[in-house]
């Protein structure tokens, strides 16, 4: 599925709930050819608002060799190294600092990214400009579990759009053959991970974008008596993607990304036999019996680059609908879609 740069973009900002940064990061699609580039790009434009806004410090516990005495006195440590002859001491005391984890991480991804193939050229120019501009931190060997550990509030909240490109070209990056360097997998490939985008896009999208109705993902109880309470929890968990609901109405939906629609059977095209059953699953197992979750709407929501779908059914009181979004569309029409598939007013 070939999704156009810009509307990468935009699926980007709204899965990661940074539409605030979508204004302040202009982008040039007719100048970026690959969703690498893209991240990259982003991450020099957002690296130069960081510079101007001024990098983010703490106060780091630093153990270093000075001039008489600062903060803690690390006697034996001292005594050790015959620094006392020359005036000299080790000492632990805090240090207002650049070096925290949010920064290591930034700047380490940007090192990083000068070692990964076919990243464009002038791209790679503009970040050996900026290094020279970023103070030096403690090299980091990133993983996953440090862009968990990060600790962000309301004055620093920009980072978290530096972040969420970092990890992403962190979890798509690997090794080659040749010893550092490093090759990117391209992310709008691997159904898994665009499947994960386009949920939480279509989530936040439909938080900010309408007023209709409250938008949250609902854990489900299955509605099954049990002979022994212990066996529930051989259950699996069931959770929706998005749950739409107001005074009146209760919608179920369903996100699902693949390469292709619909599946081919017998030359006919045929929608995903167990994406309709846990669609009707979650209908079916609605814990609160009022007169909206009775008569809620489940709906199929699929992403496509061709042919749009707008099928409805009905079953007992539940209407299901299967719809489409196209993302080969203008940026106005995705919005405009979003909302008549929920019914509310586009304007």
């Amino acid at each position: 599925m070939q999704i156009p740069i810009e509307n990468i973009y935009y699926l980007l900002c709204y899965a990661w709930d940074n539409v605030k940064e979508k204004g302040k990061v202009q982008i040039e699609a007719e100048q970026i050819a690959a969703p690498l580039d893209l991240l990259v790009h982003l991450l020099i434009k957002g690296s130069a608002i960081l510079l101007k806004k001024g990098l983010d410090h703490n106060y780091q516990e630093t153990v270093s060799e000075v001039p008489g005495i600062k903060g803690k006195f690390l006697f034996s440590r001292t005594v050790k190294t015959h620094l006392l002859f020359h005036q000299r001491t080790i000492c632990m005391y805090d240090e207002f600092s650049a070096d925290i984890l949010a920064n290591r991480i930034w700047i380490t991804t940007f090192k990083n990214v000068l070692h990964i193939r076919k990243v464009n050229k002038q791209l790679k120019y503009e970040i050996v400009g900026l290094l020279r501009m970023l103070p030096p931190v403690t090299p980091l060997r990133i993983a996953s579990a440090h862009f968990n550990d990060v600790k962000l509030n309301r004055n620093n909240r920009f980072y978290q759009f530096i972040l969420n490109i970092c990890r992403l070209i962190h979890e798509c990056t690997v090794p080659t053959e040749t010893e550092g360097e490093f090759q990117f997998m391209d992310f709008t490939r691997e159904e898994k991970k665009m499947a994960l985008i386009f949920e939480a896009f279509v989530r936040n999208f439909y938080k900010l974008e309408q007023h209709t109705y409250s938008v949250l993902r609902e854990r489900l109880k299955w509605q099954f008596r049990a002979k022994e309470d212990n066996h529930r929890r051989f259950l699996p968990r069931m959770e929706t993607d998005i749950s739409l609901e107001n005074e009146k109405e209760k919608i179920i939906i369903d996100t699902k990304y693949y390469t292709q629609t619909l599946i081919s059977h017998y030359d006919r095209e045929k929608i995903y036999s167990g994406n309709l059953y846990q669609l009707f699953s979650y209908l079916m197992n609605l814990k609160d019996q009022s007169e909206k979750s009775r008569q809620a709407t489940g709906i199929l929501l699929y992403p496509t680059v061709e042919q749009e779908y707008d099928l409805e059914y009905q079953y007992q009181q539940h209407p299901i609908r299967i719809h489409t979004v196209n993302l080969n569309a203008h940026w106005t029409d995705i919005s405009r879609r979003l909302k008549e598939i929920i019914r509310v007013d586009s304007r």
